[in-house]
């Protein structure tokens, strides 16, 4: 089932499953932003991402003496335990809470809430975090929405690349079996501002950045300029992927990472895992301009 809100230049819908953003389009020129899926691709769209970003080593994570299973992105983005708490002509809130089944893969109690809202050309992602047990808990949050890309008819993928408001000097981090983070990096931005897109720059999966100091990525045209902003300052890693070949680019903001080959496999010590107080919360929030 999906819901729909609107502004003066957009339309959104959103899937209940998984709280899933399946839908950005302009209502001046009804073009789709948003990638529709295709399993000949990726039949995702704008996972939400949680309680981990990425993969586990072994497909497993062990808290104070317990191994627990979680999947590559954790469960929220599969799950059908999703309710619409508040709906309003320009505002979605969906939340789920953990019950037996999380409760099996992940040992805390909490409820997450995900709240689209729409200003004008801009729709706001906030993604609120309960811990509802009586022990810290410990999770990662993150967003993947794929956008078309290329845009029009008669576009390549070359006519495009992505932008950022700094020169950057940054590498990917490369990716070795299983999904986990490798041990070599590759410097993609060196005192530059843009990664040229091209068939082949997601030949070895996603491109990994940890040390950005912009919080804004822009996909722009050569020759129109951005066509879509993501601001996500309340986020310290940045994913950029695709499948290769396929006419979609991800722009993923992160609060955590997979596993590296290294990691000792204990939940507590994954890079970037939040730390939240029991009773306490948390509200990361991205935004996604579209700018044309």
């Amino acid at each position: 089932m999906n819901y729909s809100i609107e502004s003066d230049s957009l339309q959104v819908q959103v899937r209940l499953k998984g709280m899933e953003l399946s839908s950005i389009r302009s209502k001046t020129t009804q073009q789709e932003y948003l990638w529709q899926g295709d399993s000949r691709y990726w039949t995702g769209q704008a996972p939400v991402l949680f309680p981990i970003i990425g993969a586990l080593k072994g497909g497993k994570t062990t808290h104070l003496g317990q191994e627990y299973a979680l999947p590559k992105h954790g469960f929220v983005r599969n799950s059908d335990q999703v309710q619409l708490v508040q709906q309003q002509s320009d505002q979605l809130v969906f939340r789920m809470e953990s019950n037996s089944n999380s409760l099996a893969v992940y040992p805390f109690v909490f409820a997450l809430e995900v709240k689209f809202q729409l200003f004008g050309k801009c729709l706001e992602i906030s993604h609120k975090v309960y811990n509802l047990d009586d022990k810290d808990m410990y999770y990662s949050i993150g967003g993947h929405p794929a956008f078309n890309c290329p845009l029009l008819p008669g576009e390549k993928l070359e006519d495009y690349l992505i932008e950022f408001p700094e020169k950057e000097t940054d590498s990917t981090w490369m990716i070795a079996a299983e999904g986990l983070i490798g041990e070599k990096g590759e410097m993609v931005l060196n005192g530059t501002k843009e990664i040229p897109l091209h068939a082949h720059l997601f030949d070895h999966d996603a491109l990994i950045f940890k040390q950005l100091k912009s919080r804004e990525v822009s996909l722009s045209h050569r020759q129109r300029g951005p066509v879509v902003k993501l601001e996500f300052e309340d986020f310290n890693y940045l994913g950029i992927w695709a499948k290769s070949g396929a006419p979609f680019v991800c722009l993923e903001p992160w609060l955590g990472i997979a596993d590296s080959v290294h990691h000792s496999g204990l939940l507590a010590e994954k890079v970037g895992i939040r730390i939240l107080s029991p009773g306490a919360t948390e509200t990361k929030t991205f935004r996604i301009w579209i700018e044309e």
